[in-house]
């Protein structure tokens, strides 16, 4: 009988691991994600976060910029990885990276809001494929506050995997890398470089996130053909350029100073919108005036027209170190072995020591791909709480003296206490 029941139960345990295997393959399957709480949102507050992520988008760009050199980067992957970080932080590091992140002050507003905007990215139309994913790594033993991984889970749908910083900091930074890899279509590899995390890292704070849409009207490549491309203003190439005769109607901009098209993909629910200076070397003056309002006007003054496109062909793999830019931009407190982040763990003792930000984007004649993550490194300041070991195993000095004065009374060496 007893055997018998034993033999139940086994069956049943095996049907539940079946049904729950199941179960996670579908959701694999369908590209169902975790949500985050939006519970309380409004559309203004997703607006809100919306205009807080261009800004700080338009200032970490012009950071980052080089006139002669290729940039690319995902303002919603930092931002992101940045924000999740800002919830922990306190009194000065907390002011400036407010600042900086343009996030508003109030708190459950702010959380309900980036949710809301975390899942309407998640929840956007199948023609294309568009998602993002947060992930959190604590030290496992490491005492983070209860309420700050939940608040990171709930309104950020982050996951949490605790790892050992101390004992095998290179095998966690290869996991990390991996889920990296795996969320972005292997397309963003070894974000986290080699000596990036050590036995004092104590957190890592990840954002990453993967594009990829049909344009809703394909260039043929049949058209494509090498045409002059001017770089630094004068200097001629050919390139593989896709176009468009024009027979196409598309939402269409310009000004004394530029034209803009968008392009929208397959769905409509996303474009790629370019700006094109009049001048050939009127790049730097762009990126200069990139601001809200700039962008408001050209979106705006968009209307429907039948353009004909030379667009180049471009593939390009960007990395960038942030802990300059962002120090430039107005939070150098948060890089400082005094920052205050003690609403990670209570005591303060924690600073940021890297944010590794890596992008991907290839545009051809059937639609664009593009990948992006970000790793924001916590690391235990020397200037935080530490544990202190005194070991007296060998020879030393000692005094005996009167406290309040400090007046020697005694003073002596041991050398062999036998």
């Amino acid at each position: 009988m007893l055997q018998r029941r034993v033999l139940i139960i086994v069956a049943i345990l095996a049907v539940a691991i079946i049904v729950m295997a199941s179960v996670i393959s579908i959701a694999v399957l369908t590209g169902e994600r975790k949500r985050a709480d939006d519970t309380g949102s409004t559309p203004e507050g997703g607006l809100e976060i919306t205009e807080a992520n261009n800004r700080f988008g338009f200032d970490i760009f012009k950071e980052v910029w080089k006139e002669d050199e290729n940039t690319f980067i995902s303002p919603w992957s930092i931002f992101t990885a940045l924000s999740m970080t800002y919830e922990g932080a306190r009194e000065t590091t907390a002011e400036e990276m407010e600042d900086v992140l343009y996030l508003p002050e109030n708190a459950s507003y702010r959380h309900s809001s980036f949710a809301r905007v975390h899942n309407e990215i998640n929840d956007m139309d199948g023609n294309c494929e568009i998602h993002t994913a947060n992930a959190i790594w604590p030290q496992e033993g490491y005492p983070f506050l209860e309420e700050y991984i939940d608040l990171i889970e709930t309104y950020y749908a982050s996951s949490v995997e605790n790892l050992d910083f101390k004992t095998d900091p290179d095998g966690s930074r290869e996991i990390i890398n991996d889920w990296v890899e795996e969320q972005t279509n292997d397309r963003i590899k070894d974000l986290l470089p080699p000596n990036s995390i050590d036995e004092l890292t104590r957190m890592v704070l990840t954002n990453a996130i993967y594009f990829k849409g049909d344009w809703l009207s394909q260039f043929d490549p049949a058209d494509t053909r090498d045409t002059p491309f001017y770089v630094n203003g004068n200097e001629e190439h050919d390139v593989p350029t896709m176009t468009f005769d024009g027979e196409v109607e598309l939402n269409y901009y310009e000004d004394e100073n530029l034209q803009a098209l968008e392009l929208p993909y397959s769905g409509e629910e996303l474009s790629m919108l370019l700006l094109l200076p009049r001048e050939n070397d009127g790049l730097n003056d762009l990126v200069n005036g990139l601001s809200i309002d700039l962008l408001d006007d050209v979106n705006d003054g968009l209307s429907e027209e039948k353009v004909s496109v030379n667009l180049p062909k471009f593939r390009l793999e960007t990395d960038y170190d942030l802990v300059p830019p962002l120090s430039d931009l107005g939070m150098p407190d948060a890089f400082d072995g005094g920052a205050d982040f003690s609403g990670m763990d209570g005591t303060g003792g924690l600073f940021i020591s890297g944010v590794y930000h890596k992008a991907f984007v290839e545009v051809n004649e059937e639609g664009t791909e593009a990948a992006a993550a970000t790793a924001v490194v916590m690391t235990l300041s020397m200037n935080g709480p530490r544990h202190i070991y005194f070991t007296a195993d060998h020879p030393f000095l000692f005094i005996i003296q009167q406290r309040q004065t400090g007046n020697i009374l005694f003073m002596g060496s041991l050398s062999d206490p036998r």
